[in-house]
């Protein structure tokens, strides 16, 4: 694999070398019994009998590699790299057919923990300027293997959608003196209209402006930058836990497809981060989850890429959020 930066998008693209495909598994190598075909274990929660409850193991099939240098290197104007990160599979249950979904509200705190741990984990590394955690849920929407998992990624450059959310806060901040996130929470918990579930320490809404149908994004009333941080005591990891829970029974109820992402702070501690380029970040960011459904559909869901068509407007995708039934 090898990273190559677009010069007028100013976005990085992983660029495939491989020849011949990926191997192919006869069996599942996320199930209890076949932990010999990802024998690395870098992060376990066992159960009183010593059984794994929830697991970290490298990905099977790297997109990127913690064990080399980036070694960045021009050819001609263009910059390019070693695809240099860190690429983890969590393996959410024991239970081949459970989702995160279906889990009990402590399993599924015990998977926001293995996102938390490891995050704080790989910020340790200088090499890494963004973390996150996503997961593709359906076939729909790519998911890689069948058994419940979701995916952790760290890379030497901060995605673009991050960045512009980062620039965007940090020009409402110095504008307002508020964060940005935290004015649309306070709206949106006023007019009721896209919202989806809610209490006193988290919430879910469609966005105003939601790119797909169904789009909803789930964080934390508090203010706060960096998930790994904010969801550290076991009592607000359960918390948090039930909620999420619930809002993808929603989604799962009305969409057969969803990808599911963490926007949290970038690693401030990085060899190449410019800490001067996010003086006020504590105060600017917040962090929360994205969840962009996939449904099958003729309508492309945009054009240009950036340029979304939307057929369903949010609030009536928040009523019937509200609507739909949640275990």
């Amino acid at each position: 694999m090898e990273l190559r930066r677009d010069p007028i998008a100013e976005t990085w693209v992983l660029q495939e070398e491989r020849q011949g495909g990926w191997p192919e598994f006869r069996v599942c190598p996320l199930c209890p019994g076949h932990e010999d075909l990802s024998p690395l274990t870098i992060y376990s929660q066992t159960d009183g009998s010593g059984r794994w409850q929830v697991r970290v193991t490298p990905h099977l099939r790297p997109l990127y590699r913690i064990e080399v240098d980036a070694s960045r290197r021009a050819e001609g104007i263009y910059d390019k790299m070693r695809s240099l990160g860190a690429y983890e599979i969590v393996v959410e249950h024991r239970d081949h057919h459970t989702s995160l979904a279906q889990q009990s509200d402590e399993n599924v705190a015990q998977v926001l923990r293995a996102y938390a741990s490891r995050i704080v984990d790989l910020k340790k590394d200088r090499r890494f300027r963004y973390i996150t955690v996503f997961r593709n849920q359906g076939p729909l929407a790519g998911q890689e293997f069948e058994h419940p998992h979701s995916q952790i990624t760290a890379m030497p450059f901060i995605p673009q959608r991050v960045l512009r959310e980062l620039r965007s806060c940090q020009r409402y901040f110095e504008l307002k003196e508020r964060c940005l996130l935290c004015d649309i929470t306070k709206q949106e918990l006023s007019q009721r209209s896209r919202m989806v579930e809610w209490d006193e320490q988290f919430v879910a809404f469609c966005p105003f402006a939601s790119r797909v149908p169904y789009e909803t994004w789930v964080l934390p009333v508090a203010h706060h930058c960096a998930f790994e941080e904010d969801i550290t005591p076991y009592g607000r990891q359960l918390r948090f836990g039930k909620f999420l829970k619930s809002i993808l029974q929603r989604l799962e109820a009305v969409v057969p497809a969803y990808h599911f992402v963490l926007h949290t702070s970038p690693n401030l501690e990085a060899k190449f981060e410019k800490s001067r380029q996010w003086p006020a970040l504590v105060e600017e960011f917040h962090w929360h989850f994205e969840i962009l459904p996939v449904t099958p559909s003729a309508t492309k869901s945009y054009s240009l890429k950036e340029l979304y068509y939307n057929p369903l407007p949010p609030e009536a995708a928040g009523e019937e959020l509200r609507k739909a039934r949640s275990a």
